[in-house]
């Protein structure tokens, strides 16, 4: 195999295959190969999951029914790779759970499946394991405790859809916090064992469970904290727009968005590069934080906020 010199480090050697080697008769293996890009002009949603994270929470000692040190760790490991992948436009966490949604004019890795996923779960997995010291200081990972997660991609035709999956992550979010609230509650303040606090939360609805928090013990829901009530979103930072009086109905990606050059992808992703990626805990049901950050779903970056 003959070397040529990286002109560029002065320093790195660069292998160039002889052309006998590039086609070899072992070539044929690449025809086994599948390719599977995501439907073209679609949103594409890659959500990851902890795997054995209640073993692995527990051998940890996570707080209950939350744990803020957790939480700020998948959220900063999250930021890397929205930070890392600028074609990402938004991301919402939740528990052990992330979700990366790009836009439907992405083209990264020519849509394929499984580089999309990949690149996404092993990026978050490296900076989880990378930045768990600054949460866990005490707390070393050791084998056969360790993070790991898994991933799939889901593809959205339009911007309702979306936003109805983004609302659905959010709903299960109250849903989950507001049970386990008042689960942990029960055992951890009312010497309940697992087992009866299960039996008495089954068949119950949120006024029932607001209830027991309040009459039993003190706790009014409303006064916990938004990143446990609401999840964890993720963007990047503009100046904020005034909402318009007439919100508009139209979906503005029900209709397939033009392919975009390489030249105005390049150009996109380092206007992207250069805002913030901020962690915020608010409601993303409404209308009203869609409307005041609309270079979320527009894929067209704002103005940087004045310094």
């Amino acid at each position: 195999m003959s070397r040529r010199w990286d002109k560029s480090t002065h320093s790195t050697p660069l292998l160039i295959p002889p052309p006998d080697m590039a086609n070899s008769k072992f070539e044929y293996v690449k025809d086994f190969e599948q390719s599977d890009p995501l439907l073209p002009s679609t949103w594409i949603v890659v959500r990851i999951d902890g795997r054995g994270f209640h073993k692995l929470s527990d051998h940890y000692a996570f707080q209950k029914p939350n744990d803020r040190r957790a939480l700020d760790l998948m959220n900063a490991a999250a930021v890397e790779v929205m930070k890392d992948l600028p074609d990402l436009c938004i991301a919402y966490g939740v528990s052990d759970e992330y979700s990366f949604v790009f836009p439907p004019t992405c083209q990264l890795f020519e849509r394929r499946n499984a580089k999309l996923v990949t690149t996404i779960v092993s990026t978050f997995t490296a900076y989880y394991i990378y930045l768990w010291p600054t949460y866990f200081p005490s707390t070393p990972l050791a084998p056969p405790y360790l993070p790991s997660f898994d991933g799939r991609a889901v593809i959205y035709p339009n911007t309702r859809i979306l936003r109805d999956y983004m609302s659905w992550r959010q709903v299960d979010c109250h849903i989950n916090n507001l049970y386990n609230t008042t689960f942990w509650t029960m055992v951890l303040q009312g010497g309940m064992t697992n087992t009866d606090a299960e039996q008495e939360l089954k068949g119950t609805v949120s006024s029932d469970k607001n209830e027991i928090l309040f009459k039993r013990f003190g706790i009014n829901y409303n006064n916990e904290g938004e990143i446990y009530k609401k999840g964890s979103v993720l963007y990047r930072q503009y100046e904020l727009v005034e909402p318009k009086a007439t919100p508009s109905t139209e979906d503005e990606a029900s209709v397939p968005e033009a392919k975009q050059s390489r030249s105005q992808q390049d150009k996109l992703k380092k206007l992207r590069r250069k805002a913030q990626v901020v962690v915020d805990h608010v409601d993303i049901i409404k209308d009203n934080f869609w409307a005041r950050r609309p270079w979320i779903l527009s894929g067209t970056p704002g103005k940087l906020p004045q310094n």
